[in-house]
């Protein structure tokens, strides 16, 4: 019961998308029927390829370039915007939930490897997976979002709206641009930590309102250095900078990496929205040639 429940919200989300992206502008999975089959409630969709998930597992997880980063953030962040813009929070964004319209690919010699690599035909994209999706007037459940790409506000209890899907995507661009999971972890304690290894300091106003005061101590997270979880710790999260720059030190890796941290900002008020991201100067050069193509 509690399934069909879920997906008879997935089939009333589908609908409004469907009938709001009347001309399929925006890159959101479509649904073409749905029906009842002995008391399960199944949906159709158009034919899609594999998710990005599944490609960067069947490549070895060797990353994507910042240009092909660009090309499939910029199809995303739009159709989010377009969600966002109808009081619609996707609330799991992640790379198991953006699929590949076609993941035909050609094998191409990676020097620096010394193997060969898939390399995608087209990097156009689409958002599935609308379960969770709610809109703004609905009962927002306290815990959202899958764990590597949960926000800070969530985990901490302070309350969540669209901007949890902001976090959500810069942690997904992060796996594009690092070919592994930003926040390698399964415990709320240790995912702060975390954060602050990468990010820095969660903000002390935070912590003085959340309601998991046992993360608390002193005004900090409480988190002892010498723990053995540290080690885990220090050797999986780098900071954000040096994350970016041990990689590329491209102008365009560099925008990316600016975008980045406007994404992944503890405070709500202050993390860019999807409106804005779209209108960063990492996306320039998408957005001239959706000039030239008009």
């Amino acid at each position: 019961e509690t399934f069909r429940e879920v997906a008879k919200s997935e089939i009333s989300v589908l609908e409004e998308i469907n009938s709001l992206d009347d001309d399929n502008r925006f890159a959101c999975v479509r649904m073409l029927d749905w029906f009842d089959h002995d008391g399960h409630m199944c949906i159709v969709f158009e034919r899609l390829g594999l998710s990005t998930f599944e490609f960067l597992q069947q490549n070895h997880f060797l990353p994507f370039s910042v240009d092909q980063i660009r090309h499939m953030a910029f199809q995303i962040f739009r159709a989010v915007c377009f969600l966002h813009r109808n009081k619609l929070t996707h609330t799991d964004l992640k790379p198991e939930n953006i699929l590949l319209v076609c993941s035909d690919y050609d094998l191409e010699f990676n020097d620096s490897t010394n193997r060969k690599q898939r390399k995608l035909r087209s990097l156009d994209v689409k958002v599935v997976d609308f379960g969770t999706a709610t809109f703004d007037h609905e009962h927002h459940e306290s815990l959202v979002s899958t764990r590597h790409y949960r926000a800070p506000e969530v985990i901490l209890d302070l309350g969540w709206n669209q901007s949890c899907d902001v976090w959500s995507l810069g942690c997904v661009l992060m796996e594009f641009y690092l070919g592994r999971t930003l926040f390698p972890t399964h415990n709320s304690h240790e995912h702060l930590a975390m954060m602050e290894k990468v990010l820095g300091p969660i903000p002390s106003h935070l912590l003085k309102q959340t309601r998991k005061q046992q993360y608390v101590h002193n005004g900090r997270l409480n988190w002892e250095d010498q723990s053995p979880s540290n080690e885990h710790v220090r050797k999986h999260c780098k900071p954000l900078k040096v994350n970016c720059t041990q990689i590329s030190q491209s102008a365009a890796a560099e925008r990316l990496f600016h975008l980045l941290s406007c994404m992944l900002e503890y405070d709500v008020c202050k993390r860019i929205t999807m409106e804005e991201a779209l209108w960063h100067p990492f996306f320039s050069p998408m957005r001239n040639q959706k000039q030239q193509r008009s």
